[in-house]
């Protein structure tokens, strides 16, 4: 049988404080995981949110356009001076 060596007070220190520095990186990335995860859900459930919006808009938008059209005709619409210019036949 080999016979037992005892490290110094400074390797068990250098050991010790490795085994800690491990333990605080492996603890630091197991909550970084979770994090990421929970943000991640977050924003994908935003953005199903905002798909779900947006597709209610472009049915109010042709809704509203095929209105439009159907009362005044084809033409030009002006956002900044509110006006309709109907396209002449």
């Amino acid at each position: 049988m080999a016979e037992k060596i005892k490290f110094t007070e400074d390797e068990v220190k250098q050991i010790n404080k490795l085994r800690i520095d491990v333990g605080a990186v492996f603890t630091e990335l197991g909550q970084i995981h979770i994090e990421k995860r929970r943000r991640l859900s977050e924003l994908e459930e935003r953005e199903a949110e905002l798909t779900k919006q947006h597709s209610d808009l472009v049915i109010t938008e042709e809704t509203l356009f095929k209105g439009l059209n159907e009362k005044y005709g084809d033409g030009d619409y002006n956002p900044t001076t509110g006006e309709f210019t109907p396209i002449a036949e």
